[in-house]
């Protein structure tokens, strides 16, 4: 059995693709001269937060994800990132391929607001591995890619931002279920408001205190 070592050697934006992507570089190693026609991989992306330190705004805007950094020994689990799957062509010895993981930005995902909340430095990424090898140097074998293969990376969190400012610069996204969303658009029609931006920011006037009244003496005039 043909045995198999992985490593992630950089990573970069997609500066091409139609959404926020990352490529993540896969070294891969066949422990013989035997041939791989091919691998079909399923690889999973997971972050390891307890493996980083952090400032104290980076452990504020992580709270809700964590609870308070004294609870931080029971509640820093690893927080699942991607799960996509790769097609590795034929080699010898050794190989490299593209891993191409899409990002979100939506805040309710759990990676996302993890890594919305760093201010820089490194995310700490374990990279798991299965799937099928088909091997054989006189004929064609099949054999399973063990569960144990695995690789450790530290992303850069600027690598992140920049595929996410690639196509969101300077926003953010807001889940909301159908109705809001109809309700919300009712309020924008009848207002005759040019943009969802005006839209929020008029409803947060509309929630804004109104500016105290002079006080006034028992005549109505105001008090000297």
């Amino acid at each position: 059995m043909t045995a198999l070592d992985f490593a992630c050697v950089g990573v970069r934006a997609d500066r091409y693709a139609a959404g926020p992507t990352l490529v993540f570089r896969l070294r891969i190693t066949a422990s013989d001269d035997e041939p791989v026609h091919a691998l079909l991989l399923n690889c999973q992306l997971r972050i390891e937060p307890a493996r980083r330190g952090y400032d104290g705004a980076e452990a504020e805007a992580l709270g809700d994800l964590f609870g308070e950094r004294s609870r931080w020994g029971t509640t820093l689990q690893p927080v699942q990132f991607a799960q996509v799957p790769l097609m590795v062509g034929a080699f010898t010895g050794e190989t490299e391929a593209d891993l191409v993981v899409p990002c979100t930005y939506d805040l309710d995902i759990a990676a996302t607001r993890y890594l919305a909340a760093l201010d820089g430095g490194e995310v700490p990424l374990l990279l798991l591995f299965s799937g099928t090898a088909f091997t054989g140097a006189g004929g064609f074998r099949v054999q399973p890619v063990p569960w144990d293969r695995e690789a450790t990376y530290r992303m850069p969190v600027a690598a992140w931002r920049e595929t996410v400012d690639q196509h969101f610069p300077g926003c953010g996204w807001i889940r909301l279920p159908s109705a809001t969303l109809d309700a919300l658009l009712a309020y924008r029609s009848e207002r005759a408001l040019p943009s969802w931006e005006a839209t929020v920011e008029a409803l947060l006037a509309e929630r804004a205190p109104a500016p105290a009244a002079s006080a006034a003496t028992p005549t109505g005039r105001s008090a000297p």
